[in-house]
């Protein structure tokens, strides 16, 4: 029967030896008050956006998946604040991570979704640092990341409303 000591020395060398096997996919998420990562994307309607593209605007970009359930429940809250704040400067737009346009499409149609949806690149999901879903970050006027929610519950929502509120009484 292993010891205590035995068994704590063994999960630190399988702890130290996983570290050494993937340092590149170890990817920090952007921080509050940072410039946002750029970006380019190709929406599900065809338009190309960028970070640019949302200058002057701002951006809730939500990275999510059609399978994941928090990230299911996070639309309908998106859907509103998109039609509640829209007029006012807030633009949405829903990054994923499946790997199919097709089933995007239909989760689009079938869930009325009023935003740009695209497909994630490689690329976007690294430089955001993505390792889970839902991940959004609420990104200002200058293009400066503002704040970050991981994961989707009612105070979360309630929390980015406000500060997207905030964020759009701020002169430009």
């Amino acid at each position: 029967m292993p010891t205590c000591r035995t068994l704590s020395l063994s999960v630190l060398i399988l702890l130290l030896f996983s570290f050494t096997l993937f340092p590149a996919c170890v990817h920090a998420l952007p921080q509050a008050g940072k410039p946002a990562p750029d970006f380019k994307v190709v929406t599900t309607t065809g338009q190309t956006v960028t970070l640019n593209s949302y200058k002057d605007k701002v951006l809730v970009l939500d990275f999510f998946a059609t399978w994941c359930i928090p990230c299911r429940t996070s639309v309908p809250h998106l859907v509103q604040i998109n039609s509640k704040y829209g007029k006012q400067g807030l633009q949405v737009l829903g990054v994923s991570a499946d790997d199919s346009e097709r089933s995007l499409k239909a989760f689009r149609d079938r869930h009325q979704i009023n935003y740009p949806m695209s497909l994630a690149g490689e690329n976007i999901l690294k430089d955001y640092g993505i390792r889970s879903l839902p991940v959004m970050f609420l990104i200002d006027r200058k293009g400066r990341i503002f704040d970050v929610y991981i994961g989707f519950t009612d105070d979360i929502a309630r929390t980015m409303e406000n500060r997207i509120k905030e964020l759009l009484k701020s002169p430009q």
